[in-house]
């Protein structure tokens, strides 16, 4: 069966070049079809338009995938390459990418809405920071030897689990797929990874450059489709024995669930998050104000650290608000390609009309709009920087992850109060604060539930830095040598 390949040309002055590659289901070094031989339209989110089609994969081709990574494990991977060649070929592979920086930067925009500053800046610079990363790492996992008896010891080490299963969401495409890609690879596991189905562009593109690198083929292998059908066969496989998993908690439960039906299955999920941001009365407000905007407005807030509950101390609040809504004012709205546009749209209809119902719940729950609420524009799928006060902590705007640029500013006197509201949520990915006082800073960091904790900053993520949290979220995307290799022992 052929498969699909998207050409296009980009005209920009920001990215001008011609990308021409294979867009099947990759399995064993190899583009194909899937079984169905059925596509999947791609949609371009600034104007709701077709961008191009990638072939569907079924449970039939994660099966095959399978079975391929099963075998690559065994006879070519795993166990039969040391960690110095797997970190040479993770460092061919960041080279490529560095190579190839502005087209897989122009494909994140064109495909996922965002800018392309924001995704070769930050996207690409984190994905290739990323594998670099692990290529050091791979040759540095061992066990240790334990001490029993005189004449007798034990040893451990750590292990690859062997074929490994991924499924990453469309808000960092690449980003997250190097966050997946580089632990399991660095700890010699194969793996069968799922994209988005709605950002699947820069996967494929990087099947390529895993070939061009070197990888044998079925050490990784991409099958594209829905979540209930190639998603949910990753997850429910008998043949994988770990899933690691980033979307929304609805899914994430569904995930959790295959796993234990199936062979109990390790399992690691980040799930979202609903990121409290307390600003007290001696914060640099100048500061606050620009770190608080990047931290609910970045990516379109499509963040799952984003920080959309903002709290501000009664001192400052009204000076606070007046300068957090002019900055919201100030944001360009604007094609991803153009200079000094910050904010792309939305990642899809269903998200867009998401995001507007839960605009329109805070309106009907009483909440009060201070700026935005609407659509911009009337194509694509744009919604205005959101503010809203006058909240209830019982209202959905202000439990509910929104994944969008909505952000609640709620007004508290005592800082026991501020503790006490942020803490109250199902969630506990990442919190900030801000203040000049770092005793202060610090021990509100120690008091709040969150696994990422910023001061005076918001959204600094790093390879080298664990990222994980409480309650709905359970990741440390940096502990390459427990998250992918389970640790047998030895008696001696």
């Amino acid at each position: 069966m052929s498969t699909t390949t998207f050409v296009h040309e980009f005209k920009y002055e920001a990215f001008k070049g011609k990308v021409n590659f294979p867009t099947g289901i990759f399995i064993g070094g190899k583009f194909s079809a899937g079984s169905d031989n059925t596509t999947i339209d791609i949609i371009n989110p600034t104007n709701g338009k077709i961008t191009t089609s990638i072939a569907e994969g079924t449970a039939k081709d994660v099966d095959r995938a399978v079975g391929v990574a099963k075998a690559a494990f065994e006879n070519s991977w795993g166990f039969k390459v040391p960690g110095a060649k797997r970190g040479m070929l993770l460092n061919k592979l960041a080279d490529l990418m560095q190579q190839h920086e502005n087209e897989l930067a122009a494909l994140e925009a064109l495909n996922n809405g965002k800018t392309f500053n924001n995704a070769k800046g930050t996207d690409l610079a984190m994905a290739i920071g990323t594998i670099r990363y692990y290529a050091g790492w791979a040759d540095k996992i061992h066990g240790q030897v334990i001490e029993t008896q005189e004449n007798n010891l034990a040893y451990t080490r750590h292990e690859p689990f062997g074929v490994v299963g991924q499924i990453i969401p469309w808000n960092y495409p690449l980003a997250l797929m190097a966050w997946k890609l580089g632990p399991a690879l660095a700890t010699g596991n194969c793996i069968v990874l799922k994209p988005s189905e709605l950002t699947p562009l820069t996967a494929l593109r990087m099947c390529s450059l895993i070939n061009e690198a070197g990888f044998p083929p079925g050490v990784v292998n991409v099958v594209t489709g829905y979540g209930d059908t190639v998603g949910a066969a990753i997850s429910g496989h008998m043949g994988i024995d770990k899933v690691a998993f980033t979307g929304s908690t609805l899914v994430g439960r569904k995930v959790m669930e295959a796993a234990a039906k199936s062979n109990l299955k390790n399992v690691t999920l980040e799930m979202g998050g609903k990121s409290p941001n307390i600003v007290f009365d001696d914060a640099d407000l100048n500061l606050a104000v620009e770190w608080s905007s990047h931290g609910i407005f970045w990516n379109h807030g499509q963040n799952c650290c984003a920080g959309s509950r903002i709290f501000v101390q009664s001192g400052i609040y009204d000076e606070f608000l007046k300068r957090f809504t002019e900055k919201a004012k100030s944001l360009k709205l604007g094609d991803p390609f153009a200079e000094g546009s910050y904010q792309g749209p939305q990642i899809s209809k269903t998200q867009f009309d998401r995001i507007m119902g839960l605009i329109e719940s805070g309106k009907q729950q009483g909440a009060t709009i201070h700026t935005g609420g609407e659509r911009h524009g009337t194509v694509g799928y744009w919604i205005q920087p959101t503010i809203f006060t006058n909240t209830r902590p019982d209202m959905d705007i202000v439990k509910e992850e929104i994944s969008g640029p909505v952000a609640v500013v709620i007004k508290f006197e005592q800082d026991e109060d501020a503790l006490e509201q942020a803490n109250n949520t199902q969630y506990g990915l990442a919190a900030a604060v801000f203040t000049k006082d770092i005793t202060r800073g610090i021990q509100c960091a120690h008091k709040l539930q969150a696994g990422t904790m910023w001061i005076n900053c918001v959204n600094c993520v790093y390879p080298n830095v664990p990222f994980g949290g409480y309650n709905s979220l359970v990741l440390d995307a940096s502990a390459a040598s427990t998250l992918w290799t389970p640790t047998p022992t030895s008696n001696l």
